[in-house]
């Protein structure tokens, strides 16, 4: 399951989401309320082949809730981009939006692909949120460095599509 969170990076999920289906992964996309502002449901849904699941009670797919059932169904979640809003959600056990509830209620193997800008990926509230996440089990993408969408150079730039996928592979894919 790859969830996707609001930041600009969600261009970059578009084609995680494309990478992993031409690998052979069965892609099922959530979004954040957020994420909608920056690339459309139809997006996700042509390039995974599937409905893209925005709410968490949707009462004709998902009668138990969206969260319970695409927890239940999942083998993997990937959250791409993580922004910081979204660590400090699950840092902090907060469940407000279907990704949120998501991390709280899956059980398996989580990947996080944290992006954001320089400076709030180097503040120490968004260290601890990491921190307490990895203490957690949650396996961290660390973001790269390189031009971000603020217009300025550093660390923050959620790990390339290429690169996550090949973390999927490499770590999970005797798990999916």
């Amino acid at each position: 399951m790859l969830a996707v969170t609001g930041g600009i990076a969600a261009y970059k999920a578009a084609d995680l989401c494309s990478k992993s289906v031409q690998a052979g992964l069965e892609v099922t996309v959530v979004m954040s309320p957020a994420a909608r502002k920056f690339v459309g449901t139809a997006t996700f849904a042509a390039l995974s082949n599937r409905p893209v699941v925005t709410r968490i009670f949707s009462s004709v797919e998902y009668p138990r809730g969206a969260h319970i059932e695409l927890a239940e169904r999942a083998e993997l979640l990937v959250v791409a981009p993580a922004t910081a809003h979204f660590l400090a959600q699950a840092a902090h056990g907060f469940a407000d939006d279907l990704v949120a509830t998501l991390m709280l209620s899956y059980a398996g193997p989580k990947l996080v692909c944290p992006a954001m800008n320089t400076d709030m990926w180097e503040n120490p509230a968004v260290q601890r949120n990491v921190a307490t996440l990895r203490s957690d089990g949650v396996e961290i993408v660390e973001p790269g460095s390189g031009w971000l969408s603020c217009g300025r150079i550093g660390a923050g730039r959620m790990a390339e599509p290429q690169e996550i996928l090949q973390r999927i592979q490499d770590r999970f894919v005797s798990v999916v």
